[in-house]
């Protein structure tokens, strides 16, 4: 996607609503973050250091690596943790940072339709998926110049042919 498109995938979220600011605050995450789907549905609350703007994510084969974001998406984090969750947590006990309707974690297969849903509001014609929300970011960070290591790194590669 090129930047615009990402632009336009954010601007079509409503962000007046609980799941709005949470949706928002997913793709901006996703797409700035470069976090696979699987990091975003598994990761914790305590996982969140707002102040140092960075994330502990769990990524294939168990390993973990501190992903940072920045100012954009702390503002969308601190939001969805003081704004939108406590409206769908529903007086359930749970460390998942990102709740469905129920209260619950949200799935992947909940996000995987939720990105879907908003492509498809922006009228952009790419079969759009959470996974090219990361592609995204690393070929925009590379187009920038950003060292090809650093990428690999922030994306939890092992081989950097990946």
């Amino acid at each position: 996607m090129t930047v615009e498109e990402i632009e336009l995938l954010l601007n079509t979220i409503d962000d007046k609503t609980a799941s709005g600011i949470r949706d928002k605050t997913i793709i901006e995450l996703m797409y700035s973050s470069g976090l696979r789907i699987s990091e975003v549905v598994n990761l914790d609350i305590t996982r969140v250091d707002l102040d140092e703007k960075f994330l502990i994510v769990t990524g294939k084969g168990r390993k973990e690596r501190v992903v940072p974001f920045g100012e954009r998406a702390k503002i969308l984090l601190e939001r969805y943790i003081n704004e939108a969750r406590p409206q769908l947590i529903k007086n359930r006990i749970t460390s998942a940072v990102f709740l469905n309707y129920r209260g619950e974690r949200l799935s992947r297969k909940g996000i995987w339709k939720m990105i879907k849903r908003y492509a498809a509001q922006t009228g952009i014609k790419k079969n759009i998926k959470p996974h090219t929300l990361r592609h995204s970011f690393a070929t925009h960070l590379i187009q920038n110049g950003a060292d090809l290591r650093m990428v690999q790194e922030l994306l939890g590669h092992a081989d950097i042919s990946t």
